[in-house]
């Protein structure tokens, strides 16, 4: 009777919406390949320690981490910034890094990634 009852949202308040989840898919797709990268980086690493055999020694490590760097395409981290440390069981690879990428002109998005992993050479 005294007029129409507002509904909605407001054309500005959509565009505010859509807007902030345009720059988080766009954050989204530009970390994707990191993960992928990082996924690549764990499965190198778990399938050096899984072909370990007994009496293997850290620079045979890094040689087989060096083959399935090249294999694996990753850029992030060189084969040699892994950590190779004696275990009671045998040796403890540690893959410890940080990845950017650039986001929106000068704007970078950073990603930590640590992965340790056991092998066993008795």
């Amino acid at each position: 009777m005294f007029g129409r009852e507002q509904r909605g949202a407001t054309f500005l308040g959509t565009v505010v919406i859509v807007a902030i989840l345009g720059f988080a898919l766009y954050a989204a797709i530009r970390l994707f390949p990191l993960y992928m990268e990082y996924m690549a980086v764990a499965r190198a690493m778990e399938q050096t320690a899984k072909d370990a055999k007994e009496g293997t020694s850290p620079q045979a490590l890094k040689q087989a981490m060096d083959r399935r760097w090249v294999i694996e395409d990753i850029k992030s981290i060189d084969p040699a910034e892994i950590k190779i440390t004696r275990a009671p069981n045998g040796y403890t690879m540690q893959a410890s890094y940080r990845a950017m990428v650039p986001f929106v002109g000068n704007v970078s998005l950073a990603a930590d990634f640590d992965k340790t992993v056991e092998v066993v050479v008795n």
